[in-house]
């Protein structure tokens, strides 16, 4: 019996053991099972979270990225098809079918900001870019080191060209502007369609340059001008066909530049002499040329904003205005912008004689609301002249291109109490001595900013002045290069000076009467015209003025939304500043056109793409999508291939832009 007890004993003790062990595993089944129902989960920590993000992000991306490179290359345009119907040829492949070649070399103009600028020399802060791009490409080093970014960015406040130990250059060949960054084109659509026909890099030509600097300026640092003038010559000579040039956005006024340089004697000017333009250029095809200017330049200069920049700070109070890690937005894009001579090639031109006063301007009347299609644009050109006078008194303030404070749009000239502020004493800033960021408003004071405010409102000829006051170093570097009036008698020896060489109200168009000279702009678009202004109160380094987002109408109809009234145009160019000189000031023999150059308007009408499938559009009329559209592109390719204006059928206008010229009382 003893002897059965004590075998008997280890089983139980082992018993005994194991039944805790089960009875803790029921316990933890039980706690499981009671978590789960209560919601209860296993904590993660914060590693392993971002752990699962990433590799989910990687699996995606390696997926869509593996289904793209086996998909077929017909396959979006199939999807399309199916979707939209049959898409219409590419200009390339419907004008091959029609047996159209290559014939007159072809030389593109970029316009502001398209072309790619890469480093040749720099700080400490940017070893390791030699060559690469600061502007266009994938912009990785804004993200990486901004403001190094921005120093590199910005010119010498005094002279407009490099600072100490900086060499920024602009890229060279067609590469340097046929994408602005990857999958945005700019010039490639048209460059693949060229190709089509017949053309290559050796019958086309990128005629690329600092777009930051002063016109003049880009001779005297890089010889670009000259760079130009040797190249057509010798497309021309190698080809036995006169050049077709085309010019985009402010490349437009820059190559209005080039043609009175060229003619000009040396060293100011090319030395080709009077002819050099008739034996050498077969037509010039100005795509959104804002050869008036342009609105929004002044917001820019003023208050480095527009539409857009003023909607977002709407949406979005105090992140624009907020030292964000010690970087002030608006103002170090104010300071590095006003460095930028070229941007005041496109201050309006004209003054009130062109835009507008107190009390008129050309498209007095307009209504956004009045063409909604490219049939109604058509059919009903010139039904401004129809409206009642309550209606036209709604929008008569474009004139005032500038206000501060919506009741200043609306106030009959009679009523406004205008303090002048051209003698106005300048206060100074306690707060001068910590500012990071320097844009001349620190100069100003509450007394200065406070004389801006009263004078309530700008027009387009009071602009300059304006600019003047508030930024007189910036101007003074823009005063020496570029002319903003109208010339009493060209043959005055003053206008031999290239600062009036890219105003089309100052300058002649060469002596070429077989050239041709076409407008090509997008109309249909709300494009900004004028501005309603706040004064805030600010500390010293920060921006005084602001576009006044609350000012609306609040009307389908109304030309007046977030503190911007609108005209019809291409989203940046108005169209008046972009068809007025081929509408009026330069068709026929006019004292601006003493040779009689034929003039054409182009205009398309803006026509979105109906959906993601067709990327930007091949109907599109804004600025730059335009550059896309396949009508003007096979406009282009006509004229390259040997075309004229009657191969094109003359003019081509949707807007009111004749009508609104001949309000215009310009002596020709």
């Amino acid at each position: 019996m003893s002897l059965l007890r004590r075998r008997k004993a280890p089983e139980n003790e082992i018993q005994s053991n194991v039944e805790p062990k089960l009875d803790a595993e029921e316990d933890d089944k039980k706690s499981k099972k009671k978590n789960v129902k209560s919601g209860k989960k296993k904590k993660w920590s914060c590693i392993d979270n971002c752990c699962w993000f990433v590799g989910c992000i990687c699996c995606v991306w390696w997926i869509l990225l593996f289904l793209y490179n086996a998909m077929p290359a017909s396959f979006p345009q199939y999807v399309a098809e199916a979707i939209t119907g049959p898409l219409p040829d590419p200009p390339g492949i419907k004008l091959q079918k029609e047996g159209l070649k290559a014939k007159h070399p072809v030389v593109f103009i970029p316009g502001i900001v398209t072309c790619g600028l890469e480093l040749w020399e720099g700080h400490q802060c940017a070893e390791g870019l030699f060559r690469k791009r600061l502007w266009g490409g994938t912009f990785g080093e804004v993200y990486k080191r901004p403001l190094c970014w921005v120093n590199h960015m910005t010119l010498d406040n005094e002279t407009g060209m490099d600072p100490p130990g900086i060499r920024v250059r602009p890229v060279s060949g067609l590469v340097a502007a046929d994408y602005f960054a990857p999958g945005y084109f700019v010039w490639a659509v048209l460059i693949a369609n060229l190709a089509r026909i017949g053309y290559e890099e050796k019958t086309m030509y990128m005629a690329a340059y600092d777009w930051r600097l002063a016109f003049q300026n880009t001779e005297v640092r890089d010889q670009t001008l000259s760079r130009i003038k040797s190249n057509i010559e010798l497309m021309v000579a190698t080809s036995g066909k006169k050049a077709v040039i085309v010019p985009h956005s402010m490349g437009v006024v820059y190559f209005l530049h080039f043609m009175k340089w060229v003619e000009a004697p040396a060293p100011v000017g090319g030395g080709g002499g009077p002819d050099w333009c008739a034996k050498h250029i077969k037509a010039v095809m100005n795509i959104g040329g804002p050869l008036l200017g342009v609105p929004k330049s002044i917001a820019g200069l003023f208050s480095a904003e527009a539409r857009d920049i003023a909607v977002a700070r709407a949406l979005a109070p105090g992140v624009l205005d907020t030292d964000i890690f010690h970087f002030q937005t608006l103002e170090h894009i104010m300071k590095m912008s006003r460095t930028w001579d070229a941007t005041m090639s496109m201050i309006p031109r004209g003054g009130d004689t062109i835009w507008g006063g107190l009390d008129w301007s050309p498209e007095e009347g307009y209504s956004p609301c009045k063409s909604k299609s490219r049939d109604d644009a058509a059919q009903n050109s010139g039904h401004h002249e129809n409206q009642t006078t309550d209606s036209k008194a709604k929008y008569y303030s474009y004139g005032r291109m500038m206000s501060f404070g919506k009741d200043a749009t609306e106030a009959h000239p009679s009523d406004l109490k205008r303090i002048d502020f051209r003698d106005a004493v300048k206060g100074s800033n306690v707060a001068n001595n910590t500012c990071d960021v320097w844009n001349e408003y620190q100069d100003m004071g509450v007394s200065g900013t406070k004389a801006v405010e009263e004078y309530k409102v700008y027009t387009a000829g009071e602009i300059v002045d304006l600019l003047n006051f508030v930024a007189p170093k910036m101007m003074a570097r823009g005063n020496a290069h570029f002319s903003y009036g109208i010339a009493d008698d060209l043959d005055d020896p003053k206008y031999s000076h290239y600062k009036y060489w890219s105003n089309p109200l100052e300058t002649k168009l060469p002596n070429a009467p077989d050239m041709e000279i076409y407008s090509m702009y997008g109309v249909g678009i709300e494009t900004e015209r004028a501005y309603v202004y706040k004064r805030i109160p600010t500390a010293g380094c920060n921006i005084p003025f602001q576009i006044d987002t609350s000012a609306d109408d609040g009307d389908e109809g109304s030309c007046l939304k977030s503190g911007v009234y609108t005209i019809d145009g291409d989203e940046t160019v108005p169209a008046l500043s972009a068809g007025f000189m081929c509408a009026k000031g330069w068709r026929g023999r006019t004292r601006f056109n003493p040779s009689g150059i034929k003039t054409y308007i182009r205009e398309y009408f803006h026509s979105p793409p109906a959906n993601l499938l067709e990327g930007r559009g091949t109907q599109s009329g804004a600025h730059v999508d335009i550059m896309g559209n396949f009508a003007l592109i096979e406009d282009i390719m006509r004229v390259a291939a040997g075309g004229t204006s009657e191969n094109l059928g003359g003019d081509q206008v949707y807007s009111d832009i004749f009508k609104w010229s001949e309000k215009i009382n310009l002596r020709l």
